[in-house]
């Protein structure tokens, strides 16, 4: 994984959030896909393990940032008046959900199956 993959996933991500088709998979499911990917790939930047590692790890971190929502930290972030705090809050999340876990590790996967067949 490159640094340039990097932007594309970051750029996508923010695409799906700003442009509403109407179709969940895509307006709220692809951006945390997306999301889970841009994890793998900073792991990808950062560490020299294995592909299989570096997947495992970032759901490890993907399903321990979705668990962390259901203390409401978060959520009570999001309503700080510093800006940076509202930021922060909105990039751990604020809902928990399954379905969530579920988008991550398509991510996840795509960035795995990527990152095995051109490494």
């Amino acid at each position: 994984m490159t640094i340039i993959q990097l932007f594309a996933i970051i750029g996508l991500g923010l695409l799906s959030r700003m442009v509403h088709t109407g179709w969940i998979v895509i307006d709220k499911y692809a951006g945390d896909a997306l999301y889970a990917a841009m994890v793998y790939t900073l792991l990808s930047l950062f560490t020299g393990t294995r592909p299989s590692q570096k997947a495992l790890f970032a759901m490890g971190i993907m399903t321990a940032l979705e668990v962390f929502q259901l203390t409401m930290i978060p959520a009570e972030l999001v309503h700080s008046p510093n800006l940076w705090i509202r930021i922060v809050g909105r990039l751990l999340g604020t809902e928990f959900s399954f379905l969530d876990l579920a988008a991550y590790a398509v991510g996840i996967g795509v960035a795995f199956q990527t990152d095995k067949k051109f490494s």
